[in-house]
């Protein structure tokens, strides 16, 4: 069930003058709000970062690399949806993690549960919840060099999409989905075990991220790509508001 909207909840959201009605509340859209997707890691690299980057390449662990300098302007510039980043976030000890994918033109988020980090693993529950989504929205992939992507051809092979790769130890490359992983920690903190939740509990999760409106025209990015109907903003969120935090 989708929690009322706390003073706690928008400490971390981005003031905004614009407000909308909603079922005759008049909440703003600040109470609602995730931050955009901006972090330090989206800038370009410094000169100490871009030493980082000639470390160790973990290129023999992912067989098979394209890699992120190929991707086609559509992706790079965000023309269409269907392109996502993807990662994962681990638990307490690193013994724990949730597959995380953020479509770079929407933010919609999707949620992927695991048993474990391995490549059979990973590469049977991203094709689940990617095959979820119509194929002109499975598009592309941009990953970094986990060695959880090492069958990424098989995965691409069930999905239809295109993997990138990342530089090694360049996470302002995936930027959008550092900074949504970042989000996701107000649920699932890095202290905890993360094998406890269900795949229903994530989708929960996911859902509550894509409900709330984001720095695209300030809409949410279920309404951006789900098809047109499946989401009314103002219905999910009617009730849903509690005047008292606004």
């Amino acid at each position: 069930m989708e929690p009322m909207i706390g003073a706690h909840e928008t400490a971390d959201r981005k003031p905004l003058a614009t407000r909308i009605p909603l079922d005759g509340v008049n909440a703003s859209i600040a109470s609602l709000t995730l931050m955009p997707a901006s972090s330090p890691c989206c800038a370009a690299p410094t000169d100490s970062e871009e030493s980082v980057r000639r470390g160790k390449d973990r290129r023999k662990s992912v067989p098979n690399m394209t890699l992120i300098d190929q991707r086609p302007a559509e992706v790079l510039e965000r023309l269409v949806p269907g392109h996502w980043e993807g990662d994962l976030i681990k638990g307490k000890q690193n013994r724990s993690q949730v597959g995380t994918l953020v479509e770079r033109s929407t933010f919609f988020v999707a949620l992927v549960r695991l048993e474990n980090g391995n490549a059979e693993t990973a590469a049977e529950g991203f094709a689940q919840i990617l095959n979820r989504f119509d194929a002109e929205m499975r598009r592309s992939m941009t990953y970094d060099r986990g060695r959880e992507m090492a069958r990424h051809q098989n995965l691409s092979e069930r999905t239809g999409l295109k993997f990138y790769f990342a530089h090694p130890h360049s996470p302002w490359e995936r930027g959008i989905n550092e900074n949504t992983n970042g989000l996701l920690r107000r649920y699932l903190p890095k202290g905890e075990d993360l094998s406890v939740y269900s795949q229903d509990q994530l989708d929960d999760i996911a859902a509550r991220f894509n409900a709330r409106p984001r720095s695209l025209g300030w809409k949410a990015p279920a309404e951006l790509f789900l098809p047109i109907g499946a989401f009314d903003f103002q219905k999910h969120w009617s009730g849903k508001i509690n005047p008292v935090a606004l």
